[in-house]
């Protein structure tokens, strides 16, 4: 008896991708695309609503992004894979991507000749990259990490910023958070960075987590 397929959802506006995905998907016995969506809102109701598997999720999509879509379903629906395929290479991006629930990072150059084994991956409990990205994140995971113990010096406020940019919050969601305006969150940043001794809001996240873990 044939197992029941899987179930993924795809979020792409590229029509050339999509349309390839789906029949990358369709060729599959292990895989069906139980919805297609051009944005991000339209997938946020439909997959609240039935969650499948797996997501095919693009970062750049009209309106909400790909990653604040992530960050919004993961926590309702944390049985699903989040799978980016994205044009994304820089750093900020792939951490943020992460950060927000993502459990793939695949670079659309890449993905024809591996999509469906990305998809078995992330179900099987793996973390597919494409090896550029996997590059980076290596390279990120290489940076000085300070002593167990050293807090920085973070003010109170500093920490309350850095724990919303750790969980994925953007500049204008942590001003709402906090009650403060956006620029007092870009001062406190700005502070955050310098204390860390960093320069990117990705190497700011890193250096952070590193510190959890061993404190």
């Amino acid at each position: 008896m044939q197992p029941t397929p899987r179930r993924v959802a795809i979020v792409e506006d590229d029509s050339l991708f999509r349309e390839s995905f789906l029949e990358i998907i369709a060729a599959s016995d292990a895989w069906a695309v139980v919805g297609c969506h051009v944005r991000a809102e339209s997938a946020l109701e439909d997959i609240l609503l039935d969650p499948p598997e797996a997501v095919i999720v693009d970062i750049q999509l009209p309106g909400m992004s790909g990653i604040e879509l992530v960050r919004k379903l993961k926590p309702q629906c944390p049985a699903t894979q989040f799978l980016m395929v994205t044009v994304f290479e820089d750093a900020d991006k792939v951490f943020e991507a992460l950060a927000a629930g993502a459990s793939g990072y695949v670079l659309k150059r890449d993905v024809h000749a591996r999509l469906l084994e990305s998809l078995d991956d992330v179900l099987a409990g793996g973390a597919p990259m494409s090896s550029a990205i996997a590059r980076k994140v290596v390279q990120h995971f290489q940076l000085p990490v300070p002593e167990p113990g050293d807090d920085f010096q973070l003010t109170q406020r500093e920490k309350e910023t850095l724990d919303l940019l750790v969980k994925g919050f953007f500049y204008k969601e942590i001003a709402s958070e906090l009650g403060i305006r956006i620029d007092t969150v870009a001062f406190h940043l700005g502070n955050i960075y310098r204390k860390l001794q960093v320069r990117t809001r990705s190497e700011a996240i890193l250096k952070y987590m590193h510190r959890e873990a061993k404190s």
